[in-house]
């Protein structure tokens, strides 16, 4: 037995030892395997062997020591944990012996979590559940969850969004709260206010949507005069009747933005307030801001103005039957259009024409690329995917749009001392040294160019469009564009080559939008100061990000379950992005995107990072852009990614002629 003194000893010895100790912060990163990397606060990477790795969660805040392995490799040790935010997550139900555990389908976490007898919520094996983490592993690799929800099996119908809903922790539920504040709301409210407002009820505004639209967030009407076009854009008011910073408007900021999930959207706004008491349905009264925009022949932009108004839309009239009105069509439907709307169509097609014909001289345009559109049975699987034209009525719509938002850019930059504007900074920083090598081997005529400034950028985006390359520099530059970002203060949005730029035509589906509305009330007329804080606009932007992610995350699900349908036959597509590990390919038929690896391919491919291409055997080279013949090879179910085989060869750089890239 050790006396006193030796007790004390150890005591301080073990003091010492945790005194004099280095230990380094930084982030847990996962990988796909079992161990992972943390990410120092000093810049570097330290590898976390599998043990290490089973007692940490993606994104935990820890401190590390670093220790010096065999062969001279370092690798960290878990000292301590600062923070760790993943608090819920997603898995199935599985049963192992005696054990009851979840497996995680949250990308990173490689390690099942027990769950205790009393927190099982009555899951059966199998069950796709959302759980919470009840015990945190760090002392000894064996962390516990308990859940919070079982969502279903994995052949219910639907589970797939119920599944996404609650990965990206979306809720469904509108708060009690907020369910009283819509229970107060009805026409009356509209009348009280459309009494206070210009009646513009008899304008020939109508409504361009697809058929199946609810959420209209617009009406327009354009008459010519002696310059050109007034163009009337009215949008939905919401704010006219929410509470400012209300229970329901609050959760329209949780949300961010409407999500549009194939087959069952998830709204912004309650539907009692986005199709119905603020939809701008047909001949009925509705509460409105009206932009009208002087339209010069040119297509320049004249003098606006914003008013409230009430209007009445004089009819919601689909994409196509507007195509028609514009090509001359004759048929039954458009012969019963009444002869002011037809009217109105004609001149709001001749003023969206010359407003994009000035876009293209000053500004930049995205070039169109194919969409899809997936349409679901009864058991909320693909039943099949169609392509989802964009024709001339959606052009004048864009156009018509645009030339609102630039207005509102205008009078927030005017009149707000902190408004919200969309800026979008060009390149990524990282990325910018490798454009300008590009340009220097394969734009020599661009070389001098800054592409990091609006001028050059808008240059580069312009003259490599149709340049005759041996690589696709336009598609290359796309590929390594920035991410756009709200900001409180006017800025180039130099993805669309403007100076300054906003959105305020969607308020029932985007809550940047919403806010707009709020702040030009605020400004121009009547209304209570609501300008966002920092926090909430990063909150704000985390979450739109957020639902893009569970967005694509629900469509990716989708379309793996529909691969198979694909069958082994040869299809054409064209590589959509490039790694240094495989590319991958979109579909031509259907915009399904699978990826094609160097692994399946004979000899060593080696990646380029200036031009994004692979390069292998014989000069056999891939590029982005390039035309090629794959065939389905399986689905990584557990990833959800879809894998093709390369048919035949694809044809040498040189001898492909690289298509428009898409902004």
């Amino acid at each position: 037995m050790l006396n006193a003194d030796a007790l004390s000893q150890l005591r301080q010895l073990k003091t010492d030892i945790e005194a004099n100790k280095v230990v380094y912060p930084g982030t847990v990163k996962a990988t796909s395997g079992r161990f992972g990397f943390v990410a120092l606060d000093d810049g570097r990477d330290l590898y976390l062997p599998q043990e290490q790795m089973q007692r940490v969660l993606p994104g935990d805040r820890i401190e590390v020591i670093e220790h010096e392995g065999e062969k001279g490799k370092t690798y960290a040790e878990v000292d301590r944990l600062l923070d760790s935010p993943l608090k819920t997550f997603v898995g199935r139900y599985q049963v192992r012996g005696k054990g009851h555990f979840v497996a995680p389908e949250t990308p990173g976490l490689n390690h099942w979590l027990f769950i205790p007898p009393k927190e099982r919520a009555g899951a059966e094996p199998g069950d796709f559940i959302y759980c919470r983490i009840s015990r945190h592993p760090v002392k000894d690799g064996k962390g516990q969850a308990s859940v919070l929800r079982v969502l279903g099996k994995p052949n219910q119908p639907g589970i797939e969004r119920a599944f996404t809903l609650a990965q990206f922790d979306l809720n469904e539920d509108w708060p009690e709260e907020a369910r009283k504040e819509l229970d107060a709301l009805g026409e009356k409210q509209i009348q009280a206010q459309a009494e206070k407002r210009a009646d513009r009820t008899a304008e020939p505004f109508v409504t361009i949507d697809s058929p199946s639209t609810q959420d209209m967030d617009d009406a327009l009407c354009a008459v010519p005069n002696a310059t050109g076009w007034t163009l009337s854009v009215a949008i939905a008011d919401p704010t006219a009747l929410l509470q400012v910073n209300g229970p329901v408007e609050r959760e329209a900021r949780n949300r961010a933005t409407a999500i549009y999930f194939p087959g069952e959207p998830r709204p912004m706004l309650h539907e009692a307030v986005s199709t119905q008491l603020c939809s701008l349905v047909p001949d009925t009264q509705r509460l409105a801001v009206v932009c009208d925009i002087q339209v010069n022949n040119d297509g320049s932009l004249g003098d606006f103005s914003l008013q409230e108004a009430v209007i009445r839309s004089h009819g919601k009239l689909s994409y196509d039957l507007v195509d028609g009105v514009i090509a001359g069509r004759s048929d039954d439907e458009i012969k019963a259009l009444p002869d002011n709307i037809v009217a109105s169509l004609d001149q709001m097609h001749q003023a969206a024409s010359a407003l994009r014909r000035w876009r293209e001289e000053n500004a930049l345009l995205n070039t169109d690329r194919p969409e899809f559109r997936l349409r679901l049975d009864e058991n909320r699987r693909i039943r099949l995917i169609e392509p989802a034209e964009q024709n001339e009525a959606h052009r004048l719509v864009e156009e018509c749009m645009v030339a609102a938002n630039r207005c509102a850019a205008r009078a927030l930059a005017e009149n707000c001392p902190a408004g919200l504007f969309i800026t979008h900074p060009g390149l990524r920083d990282d990325r910018v040294d490798n454009i300008r090598e590009l340009l220097k081997r394969h734009a020599p005529e661009l070389a001098d160019v800054d592409p990091t400034t609006p001028e050059g950028f808008r240059r580069v985006m312009l003259e490599t469009g149709e340049m005759d390359a041996d690589v696709p520099v336009k598609a290359i530059v796309t590929r390594q564009l920035a991410r756009a970002e709200l900001a409180f203060s006017a800025a180039p949005h130099q993805g669309m080559g403007l100076p300054a730029y906003t959105t305020f035509t969607s308020p029932l589906r985007k809550y940047a939008d919403f806010q707009v509305h709020r702040l030009l009330r605020a400004a121009l007329w009547e209304g209570q100061e609501s300008a966002l804080t920092e926090q909430q606009l990063a909150e704000l932007q985390d979450a739109q990000i957020n639902a893009r992610k569970a967005a694509n995350s629900l469509e990716q699900w989708l379309k793996c379950q529909y691969a198979p349908q694909l069958g082994k036959e040869a299809q054409s597509g064209t590589i959509s992005r490039v790694t240094s590990s495989g590319f991958y390919v979109r579909l031509d038929t259907n915009g399904i995107e699978g990826f094609v690896s160097t692994k399946d391919m004979e000899g060593k491919y080696s990646f380029d990072p200036v031009t994004l291409s692979l390069s292998g055997p014989n000069d056999r080279t891939f590029l982005l852009d390039q035309s090629v013949r794959v065939a389905l090879a399986g689905v990584d179910k557990e990833r959800r990614q879809i894998l093709f085989t390369l048919v035949e060869d694809a044809p040498s750089a040189g001898d492909e002629v690289a298509k428009d890239a898409t902004a």
